[in-house]
């Protein structure tokens, strides 16, 4: 528990039990019962602290949404408790009728509005979570892009130079997938749980985590969309169907997997490179290596140093239906 708010709260409840020995001066009657006053100004203030901590996790927007509700829900039951439909009648009923519309009213629309704080939060002037002359970039992350574990990289380089808002039914999502019971989710859920960590540890990194949630798992994408397009957000993932959708729906999308081609090193007939040989090819004499990037390259003549690093010379660069297909051969039979 953090210490100052553990002071405040000892605070708090001894000045309820200075209270309740302070009312004993203001009625006589209870003069000859001070400490009984005091014990219960301090009961008063041990459930009051009580209170304060079962709301934890209780977000502004959340308390912002619910005044609202109660607010929209008074003003509704006073409409229809003023109308002619409670004109006659005996007085009793009318009462309890009108006690019973406006306690029914206030909590479904408070509960309506609770439900829909997201939604809700179009209409205070916090859609991105700072005030509006604070012109913050924001890219909404999904899972996916965590459990890649490329964001983390690109981020520590400084290219990303926005707020990433991770939404809690996301961490959650993440979460139920390192615990998963089928060892391929759970090493990949526990990937995307290193991504977030070693984007906590990046300083410049300015990382926000709404209180969103969502009730069934086919609408994760959707609230996802809804996030971006409230907070005037872009999308970052590195699922197809989910930029489609985003696509659809006027959200701009950031796919790392077409970052990764977008960096790809275009080789040409005649470059030089280094590559480490980790394979033989199909033709005789063939090896293959890999480029920084991911690009395979099929060393003709190469077999003799697989496992070890060789020059290469690009010979020919052949257009595939997969991509491109880069041939080389041993440059000078040089190996490093």
């Amino acid at each position: 528990m953090n210490k100052t708010l553990l002071a405040i709260r000892l605070v708090f409840v001894a000045l309820c039990a200075a209270g309740g020995w302070l009312v004993c001066y203001t009625v006589q009657e209870w003069d000859d019962h001070r400490w009984v006053a005091v014990l219960v100004g301090l009961l008063i203030g041990i459930l009051v602290v009580l209170v304060d901590m079962l709301l934890k996790g209780f977000s502004l927007r959340g308390l912002s949404a619910i005044t609202f509700g109660l607010a929209v829900g008074a003003l509704i039951s006073y409409l229809i408790g003023t109308s002619p439909l409670f004109d006659r009648g005996d007085e009793q009923i009318i009462f309890l009728a009108r006690l019973a519309l406006f306690v029914i009213v206030t909590y479904l629309c408070a509960v309506i509005a609770l439900r829909g704080k997201d939604e809700f939060n179009l209409v205070i002037p916090y859609v991105r979570f700072v005030p509006h002359e604070v012109d913050v970039p924001l890219v909404v992350v999904d899972t996916s892009a965590l459990i890649d574990g490329r964001i983390a990289r690109v981020c520590e380089t400084g290219f990303i130079g926005t707020a990433l808002v991770i939404p809690r039914f996301v961490l959650r999502e993440l979460q139920s997938v390192a615990d998963s019971a089928d060892p391929q989710k759970q090493a990949r859920g526990r990937r995307g749980l290193e991504a977030l960590n070693q984007l906590r540890r990046i300083k410049h990194l300015d990382i926000r985590i709404p209180e969103s949630e969502v009730t069934k798992r086919e609408d994760v994408d959707a609230k996802l969309v809804f996030l971006a397009q409230s907070m005037r957000a872009k999308l970052l993932t590195t699922d197809y169907n989910l930029t489609q959708m985003a696509e659809f729906h006027g959200v701009p999308c950031l796919d790392l997997n077409e970052l990764a081609r977008a960096l790809r090193t275009e080789l040409i007939p005649g470059e030089t490179l280094t590559l480490e040989l980790v394979k033989p090819g199909k033709e005789n004499g063939q090896a293959v290596g890999f480029t920084p990037d991911g690009s395979m390259v099929v060393v003709e003549g190469g077999r003799p140093y697989l496992g070890q690093s060789v020059n290469v010379e690009v010979t020919s660069v052949l257009p595939t239906a997969g991509g491109k297909m880069v041939f080389a051969r041993p440059f000078g039979d040089d190996r490093v």
